[in-house]
């Protein structure tokens, strides 16, 4: 996942707020986890730890999730977030999160 900087998503002193932060890198994790999942099944965040390395800073934010550990009903998942400025990379963020998989619950759809 990917998005260029905007200033709607700063905080007061202009790097992507980390609820922004938040946000993406548990969507990058998810859709990781997601990827392994059966035809009919769900995925939802039942837990994340999340380390800020660096101000959010950039042109350019680029997050990708990867499972670490798949299961039938719990997945373990990583996440990075880079920024890019000038053609350089940086890593800013990265997140560990635990993915519950969900099958035929009313009210979730797959």
């Amino acid at each position: 996942m990917e998005f260029p900087y905007q200033s709607s998503l700063t905080q007061h002193h202009g790097f992507v707020h980390a609820g922004i932060v938040s946000t993406v890198l548990d969507s990058a994790c998810g859709y990781a986890a997601f990827s392994l999942m059966p035809k009919g099944a769900a995925v939802l965040t039942i837990e994340f730890k999340i380390n800020l390395l660096s101000p959010a800073k950039g042109e350019l934010f680029r997050a990708i999730g990867t499972v670490k550990k798949p299961g039938r009903n719990i997945t373990v998942t990583e996440g990075e977030l880079f920024s890019y400025v000038d053609g350089g990379q940086k890593l800013v963020a990265t997140m560990v999160g635990t993915m519950m998989s969900i099958y035929d619950r009313e009210g979730i759809e797959n």
